[in-house]
């Protein structure tokens, strides 16, 4: 497995769990766990924001599983998509860090530090094996 796929990997685990986190705080069954207003802003309903957390793990999961075996979309070099990736992820996570500023240390800001980190990997991963 390459540095990248690994790093992809290990990122799309930390978001996981942090799903599976929320959602067992919503459940009731995570006691130890931070409440449940710590994990979100409340600004979406909780049940959409499942849902595209869970979206956003089988996008990942795609990509992470393409640049792993090596073929299908987000293995291939794709320099466009590369920029559009370190555009978009550079953009997010600078809004994160405003949003940290703002309000400070919270579950959510660091997650979307982590999405955004992983949207910034892939796209290095597209322009540096469009230049090789």
């Amino acid at each position: 497995m390459s540095a990248t796929a690994a790093v992809l990997w290990s990122l799309l685990f930390l978001f996981v769990l942090r799903v599976a986190g929320q959602l067992l705080v919503a459940l009731g069954l995570g006691p130890w766990l931070p409440p449940m207003k710590s994990w979100y802003s409340g600004l979406v309903p909780y049940g959409p924001l499942l849902a595209s957390q869970i979206l956003i793990i089988a996008a990942y999961a795609k990509a992470c599983l393409d640049v792993t075996r090596g073929h299908g979309y987000f293995a291939a070099p794709r320099p466009r998509l590369g920029r559009g990736l370190t555009i978009f992820g550079a953009l997010y996570l600078a809004a994160m860090a405003v949003r940290f500023v703002v309000q400070g240390p919270t579950i959510p800001v660091f997650f979307h530090w982590v999405l955004a980190a992983f949207l910034l990997v892939l796209g290095r991963h597209h322009r540096r094996e469009a230049a090789a």
